[in-house]
C-alpha cells in the first residue's frame, strides 16, 4: 500500500468507471433491477410482494383410518379426500403424491442415485447401499373410488398418481375421492429417509415415526399449476392446507403422538394420566403424563388387543405421527399473546437424562422467540419426538434424534457438549419449521432455501437468546467463508434436487445472508419490521421467492436487488481488499510553505546506498571552495522572489472563502479498495487515530455502483489515522481478512511437530531399497531420477 504525505491537489477522481474498449464502456452492473428475472406482478401476486386481491389456494380435507401392525411393520389405511377447487380453472384430474414410492424397486430415487465419490465408505453408508435395492417398498393401492364408491381411473407415475374425474371439477366445486392402500415400513437407521421404525434389540421393541404415509394432494397454484416434480428424496413437499380427522389403531400398550388434538383421552389414557395431562396445561415446568416407570412397564408388555387414538387438526398442510410402547411423555402449557398451546415431548428411557431436561423447554423457547419475529404460534400443540429420524418437521410435531451415550459396563448414561447443543439446536430448528414452511407455506419441492434458510436464520436468533455465546453452527457470517470461496457450489436459487453442498447452500448461506442483511445492510429495526411483514402477509398462504424479495424491499423502503442478485443468483464471494492509502492536503500555493513541505518530504526519503558508502570520501569542492555558488547555499526547495510575486498576484483574484480553502490543514485520506470476490457489499471501516480514539464508518454497497471491481473513498479528518481495518467484526463473510488491514498484520498459525515412528522409518527404507533394485518394464521409461510409481503419480497429477 502507498502512503504519501502530500502532493499537489489539482483534481481527484474518487471512482474509476471501468475498462473502455473501442469507445464503449465494459460494465458489469451489479445494481441492475431484478424485474428481468422475477415474474411479472399480477392480480394474484403484487409488485409489493403481497398477495393480490384475487389470490387463491386450494383446500383439501382428509378423513383417514390407519392401522399399524407391530408384528409385520406394515401400515394399512383408508382415506376420504375432499378436494375443494378454489382456483379459477376447471380441473379434469387430480394429482396425488405417493412419496413412499421412492422406496419401490426401480424408483427414480433409486435409479438416479450416482456412485459414491470416494472409495472410502462408512459401514453405515455401505449397509444402506447394499440394502436399499433389496427393499420392496412403496404403496399398494387397492381401491380408488368416488363418493358413490364407483371406481375411478388412475395412473401411477413414479411418486405421483393421477386420478381422472368423471367430469371436470369447476371453480368453486368440490369432489370426494376414497383411497385404500397399504405398504411395508422400513428400518430408518438402515435405509434412511424421513420416517420408518427403530428396532430396540435389547427389549425387542419398535419405535415408529410415520410421515409421508398417506396419498396427499399435490399442490396446484397460480405460479406452477400442478407441482409435478418427482420426489427423489431431497426436495421436500408442496402441500395444500386442510382439516384432518385421523383414527390411528395401534397395539393397546402403545402411546401415540400426532399432529392435532387428541379427541378420546378417556379411551386411551388411564385416569391418572388424564389428570396429569390436565395439570400440565397450567404447569410452570414439564409434567410427566407417562412416567419412566410406566414406559418401562409398557416395554415388557405385549398387548394382544388394539386401541384407536383419534385426532383432529384444523388448517394444516400435513399430518405425521409416532407410536411406541417405549414412550415417556411430558407436557407443559405455554400461553402468551394469541398463543395457547401444549408443548409436549415423547421419548424412550434411552433419551434421558438429556430429553427430560431440555426437550420441552426448547419447544417453549422456540415459540417464544419466533413469535417475536413472525406471528403468534396458532396451533394447540407443539410436539418433539425422539426416534430414529435425526431431525424432521411436520405441523405440530417434530422428529428429533440426539440421545446420551450408554456405558454398557456401568449402565451410566452421559452426553457430550456436542450432543447437548445438538439436541437443543435441532429442536429449535424443527419446531421453528412450524412457522416456515408449515404456516408460511413455501414450495419446498422447488426452493429448499425458502424454508431451511429462513428457518436456520431464525434458529440462530433463538439460539443466541438461549444462553450467552451459544455455539451456533450456522448464522455468523464467518461460518460460511470456506464454503463461499469453494469451487464446488451453485447459486442459492437452484432447484432442491440439483443443489451441491446441500447444507451450506440451502441452510448456511441464506441464514448468514439474512443475518448480514439484518445487522449490516438494513439494521435490525428495518429488517425486523420487513421480515415480520413477510410472515404476516403469507401466513397460511404460499409465497414464492419473488414475494419474499419484494416484500423485504417494500416494507424496509430499500432497493435490495443488488443484494438478492449477488447472494442468491450468483456464486460470487466477498473479498474486499484495502489496496492503497494516500494522504492529501491542499496545495496552499504559497511558495515558502510548499517548498518547505517538499523539503520535509524529501528528507523522509531513504538515502541511496551509494551516498551512504560515499560519506567521508574526498570531494573536489573541499580543495576548491571557489567552485561553490548560490545554488550550494540554497537547496532546490528554496522559494524565489519570482515565485512569491506570482503567488501574491494570484491571491488578489481570490475571494476570502477560496483563500481559506488553500490553508485548510485537514487530512484528506483517499482509500483505494478492490473487489476481488465479485460480490458487492458495504465497506465497514474501523479507523484508529493517533490520539488513541477509534471511529466506525460504513460505506454503503452503492459505492460500487459505477465500478464493481474497484472504488475509492475520501475521508476528511483533523486527526492523523494510524490504522485501518476493513470489516473489523467479521460481519460480511469476507473470505480473506488478511488484505483488510493497514498496516498489514502477520498471519498467525502453528507448526505441527511430530515424532516419526520406527515403523514409518522402516517402511520408507524398504521402499527406497525396492525402488533402487527394480528395473523399468520393457518399453516403459520412468521419468529421470524417479521410480515408476513416482512417474505414474506425476502423470496423474498433471
Amino acid at each position: 500500500m502507498k502512503y504519501s504525505m502530500r502532493t499537489t491537489f489539482v483534481c481527484l477522481c474518487l471512482a474509476v468507471s471501468g475498462n473502455v474498449t473501442a469507445g464503449k464502456l465494459a460494465f458489469d452492473d451489479k445494481f441492475r433491477q431484478l424485474e428481468e428475472i422475477l415474474p411479472t406482478p399480477n392480480s394474484y401476486r403484487t409488485a409489493s410482494g403481497a398477495p393480490g386481491h384475487q389470490y387463491w389456494q386450494q383446500q383439501v380435507n382428509y378423513d383417514i383410518d390407519i392401522s399399524l401392525d407391530d408384528k409385520t411393520q406394515r401400515l394399512t389405511g383408508s382415506e376420504t379426500l375432499d378436494y375443494q377447487n378454489n382456483s379459477p380453472d376447471s380441473l379434469r384430474y387430480l394429482w396425488l403424491q405417493l412419496d413412499q414410492n421412492r422406496m419401490k424397486p426401480g424408483s427414480g430415487y433409486k435409479m438416479s442415485e450416482s456412485a459414491p465419490a470416494s472409495k472410502k465408505i462408512t459401514y453405515k453408508k455401505f449397509r444402506t447401499m447394499v440394502e436399499t435395492p433389496k427393499f420392496d417398498g412403496g404403496y399398494q393401492i387397492t381401491k380408488v373410488t368416488d363418493s358413490n364408491d364407483k371406481p375411478l381411473h388412475y395412473v401411477i407415475n413414479g411418486t405421483m398418481m393421477r386420478i381422472d374425474l368423471p367430469k371436470a371439477l369447476k371453480s368453486g366445486d368440490s369432489v370426494e375421492v376414497n383411497i385404500d392402500w397399504n405398504y411395508q415400513l422400513h428400518e430408518q437407521k438402515v435405509l434412511g429417509g424421513r420416517s420408518g421404525y427403530e428396532y430396540f434389540e435389547k427389549d425387542d421393541n419398535y419405535l415408529y415415526e410415520l410421515a409421508q404415509w398417506f396419498p396427499r394432494a399435490v399442490a396446484y397454484y397460480d405460479v406452477m399449476g400442478w407441482q409435478n416434480k418427482q420426489f427423489l428424496g431431497r426436495g421436500e413437499f408442496t402441500l395444500e392446507f386442510g382439516d384432518y380427522e385421523v383414527d390411528i389403531t395401534v397395539p393397546a400398550d402403545h402411546i401415540v403422538a400426532a399432529t392435532g388434538v387428541l379427541q378420546n383421552p378417556k379411551k386411551v389414557l388411564t385416569k391418572a394420566q388424564q389428570k396429569r395431562l390436565k395439570k400440565a396445561k397450567n404447569a410452570k415446568k414439564p409434567v410427566l403424563v407417562i412416567t419412566p416407570e410406566e414406559a418401562l412397564a409398557n416395554e415388557k408388555s405385549r398387548a394382544t388387543t388394539t386401541k384407536t387414538w383419534r385426532f383432529k387438526a384444523k388448517n394444516v398442510r400435513d399430518f405425521a405421527w409416532a407410536s411406541s410402547r417405549k414412550f415417556i411423555w411430558d407436557a407443559q402449557g405455554y400461553k402468551a399473546g394469541n398463543t395457547d398451546t401444549m408443548a409436549m415431548s415423547y421419548y424412550p428411557n434411552e433419551g434421558n437424562p438429556l430429553w427430560e431436561r431440555y426437550s420441552t423447554e426448547a419447544i417453549i423457547h422456540t415459540m417464544e422467540q419466533y413469535n417475536k419475529y413472525t406471528f403468534d404460534y396458532p396451533y394447540p400443540v407443539s410436539i418433539s419426538v425422539n426416534g430414529p429420524v435425526g431431525g424432521m418437521e411436520y405441523p405440530m410435531i417434530t422428529f428429533n434424534g440426539p440421545r446420551p451415550t450408554l456405558n454398557e459396563e456401568t449402565g451410566e448414561k452421559t452426553y457430550s457438549r456436542k450432543t447437548k447443543y445438538g439436541l437443543i439446536g435441532v429442536i429449535i430448528h424443527e419446531v421453528g419449521h412450524n412457522y416456515f414452511p408449515m404456516i408460511v407455506n413455501s414450495d419446498e419441492r422447488q426452493w429448499t432455501w425458502m424454508d431451511e434458510g429462513l428457518n436456520t436464520f431464525l434458529q440462530f436468533i433463538a439460539e443466541q437468546s438461549w444462553e450467552e455465546n451459544y455455539p451456533s453452527r450456522r448464522g455468523h457470517a464467518n461460518d460460511i467463508t470456506s464454503y463461499m470461496k469453494s469451487s464446488n457450489q451453485v447459486p442459492i436459487m437452484t432447484n432442491s434436487e440439483s443443489i451441491m453442498q446441500f447444507g451450506n447452500n440451502a441452510y448456511g448461506k441464506p441464514a448468514a445472508a439474512l443475518n448480514i442483511l439484518r445487522e449490516t445492510v438494513l439494521g435490525r429495526e428495518l429488517f425486523d419490521f420487513a421480515f415480520k411483514e413477510y410472515a404476516l402477509r403469507w401466513k397460511f398462504k404460499r409465497p414464492t421467492p419473488a414475494d419474499f424479495f419484494r416484500t423485504m424491499e417494500d416494507a424496509s423502503g430499500t432497493d435490495l436487488d443488488w443484494f438478492w442478485h449477488g447472494w442468491f443468483y450468483t456464486t460470487d464471494h466477498v473479498d474486499i481488499a484495502l489496496e492503497d492509502i494516500h494522504l492529501y492536503r491542499p496545495n496552499s500555493q504559497n511558495p515558502d510553505t510548499e517548498e518547505a513541505w517538499e523539503r520535509a518530504l524529501d528528507n523522509e526519503s531513504p538515502e541511496f546506498i551509494s551516498n551512504l558508502r560515499n560519506k567521508g570520501q574526498w570531494l573536489r569542492t573541499q580543495d576548491k571552495p571557489e567552485l561553490l555558488d548560490f545554488y550550494n547555499e540554497h537547496d532546490k526547495f528554496t522559494a524565489t522572489n519570482a515565485d512569491r510575486n506570482k503567488y501574491n498576484k494570484a491571491q488578489k483574484d481570490l475571494e476570502q472563502w477560496q483563500k481559506d480553502l488553500l490553508v485548510n490543514d485537514s487530512n484528506f485520506y483517499i482509500l483505494d479498495f478492490r473487489n476481488i470476490g465479485g460480490l458487492v457489499m458495504p465497506i465497514i471501516l474501523e479507523l484508529s487515530y493517533h490520539d488513541g480514539s477509534k471511529e466506525r464508518l460504513t460505506l454503503p454497497a452503492e459505492i460500487w455502483r459505477k465500478n464493481p471491481k474497484k472504488t475509492s473513498k475520501m475521508l476528511i479528518t483533523d486527526k492523523e489515522i494510524t490504522a485501518i481495518a476493513v470489516d473489523p467484526n467479521w460481519e460480511t463473510a469476507d473470505v480473506n481478512v488478511n488484505n483488510n488491514y493497514w498496516p498489514a498484520r502477520p498471519i498467525k498459525s502453528r507448526f505441527d511437530l511430530y515424532k516419526k515412528k520406527k515403523a514409518d522409518m522402516m517402511r520408507d527404507y524398504n521402499e527406497a531399497l525396492k525402488s533402487a533394485d527394480e528395473e523399468p518394464s520393457a518399453g516403459k521409461e520412468p521419468s529421470a531420477g524417479k521410480s515408476e510409481d513416482e512417474a505414474s503419480t506425476d502423470k496423474k497429477a498433471r
